[in-house]
């Protein structure tokens, strides 16, 4: 059995930590997981073309999945800072980086890196 490489694992670990937020939003449902799937497919190809943008690999793949699901579902994930006015979804940033986190631009707060929403869903709050 061959190693993992870089490549490999970078596109493994967006999805683990993709899907662990999923998870923590109780909407892992096999429809929405195989959004993450086809976001991983074409993300494969984008790291492959630039190997140096792997770090930045979770923060898209979760971007696309959250596109989809707006698409489809609507918006994801809801932020769990804000408790009135009109529900609102996170959004990624940076855009294109690494270290990729749950914002609210409303409140002003990182919320989450990606992966760790379940925190600040179950009230561990916003990270610093």
């Amino acid at each position: 059995m061959e190693p993992i490489g870089p490549l490999e694992q970078a596109l493994h670990t967006a999805r683990a930590l993709v899907l662990a937020d999923l998870v923590a939003g109780e909407v892992a449902e096999a429809d929405v997981v195989s959004l993450v799937e086809e976001s991983v497919v074409q993300r494969r190809w984008w790291v492959a073309q630039w190997p140096d943008g792997a770090a930045y690999v979770a923060g898209l793949v979760a971007q696309d999945v959250q596109d989809a699901l707006l698409d489809n579902y609507g918006r994801w994930p809801l932020c769990p800072v804000c408790r009135s006015g009109e529900p609102h979804a996170l959004d990624i940033e940076p855009e294109l980086g690494p270290d990729p986190h749950w914002v609210c631009h409303e409140a002003g707060v990182r919320v989450a890196a990606v992966g760790a929403l379940g925190s600040a869903i179950t009230g561990g709050g916003p990270s610093s």
